[in-house]
């Protein structure tokens, strides 16, 4: 895809979550906005996937660590193919496989069960191991949040993956600076970012993460890197998109009233 499809893609990914969290008057809103055009370049221009065989063993692989902002995850999966778009609006209801966070083996194109905070790196990390080992060329990705980078896994693996010279692994942070208890400076600063993950031996890459001329030349810096991992650190706004949500902290586990809704909508085209 061009920019131009890739910023429709994001605009309809958007209007799918705001659809889906209103439905059930539940979800993640905030952070699965901030983190849409990151995974829209992801699964519409960079992986290397297909959703007709989604156990290829040559597929690159993607894990939402923050799995709190499924939704975009799974608005991603289901326009690439992997199932149905009308299954979205079963998001968080009684039987259906598109439950709060991502569950393996419910749903095609999941690579892992995430949502409890700080594990998904140390996943990728054994995915991209295992990569190396068994001589595959593929490319595992993964995108943690700022507030779970409170975690302490998230530096455990940050270590390992410098010291087995990971360099088929890219982590996104999605640093849209809010976390469920307000402002992440408030709570736990993370600052200086770019300055720790160099400590641990990572390339670094800082970005807009909502300029996607910037995410893909960030892909393609760190699949070009050799030696070891990147970490991508993308500043990002809670709640992209919608004014009202943008940069609210209530709207990181709150969905939007019906009014609210059309008016989120209206705004997104």
């Amino acid at each position: 895809m061009d920019i131009d499809k890739l910023t429709e893609t994001a605009k309809t990914i958007r209007r799918d979550i705001i659809k889906m969290t209103t439905e059930v008057n539940s979800g993640h809103p905030g952070g699965s906005l901030s983190a849409t055009d990151i995974i829209t370049v992801l699964y519409f221009k960079a992986m290397r996937h297909d959703p007709q065989n989604p156990s290829w063993p040559d597929r690159d692989r993607f894990i939402l660590s923050k799995g709190h902002a499924a939704p975009a995850l799974y608005s991603a999966l289901a326009h690439s193919g992997y199932f149905p778009k009308e299954q979205l609006l079963t998001l968080r209801k009684f039987g259906s496989p598109l439950q709060g966070h991502p569950e393996m083996g419910k749903l095609q194109g999941v690579e892992a069960s995430t949502g409890s905070l700080g594990q998904g790196l140390s996943i990728a990390s054994g995915i991209a191991l295992a990569g190396k080992i068994d001589n595959k060329d593929y490319h595992t990705y993964v995108m943690i949040g700022d507030g779970e980078s409170e975690e302490g896994q998230i530096w455990e693996a940050a270590m390992s993956s410098a010291y087995y010279r990971l360099d088929n692994l890219t982590a996104f942070i999605d640093y849209n600076s809010i976390q469920l208890d307000g402002w992440v400076k408030d709570v736990m600063e993370l600052e200086p970012i770019v300055d720790k993950w160099k400590g641990f031996g990572w390339h670094v890459i800082e970005i807009d993460g909502h300029n996607f001329t910037q995410i893909i030349k960030a892909i393609d810096e760190a699949k070009a890197a050799k030696g070891k991992p990147t970490v991508v650190v993308a500043r990002t706004i809670k709640g992209k998109g919608v004014s009202f949500m943008e940069n609210n902290v209530e709207f990181h586990g709150m969905a939007a009233t019906r009014e609210q809704m059309e008016a989120a909508l209206k705004e997104l085209g």
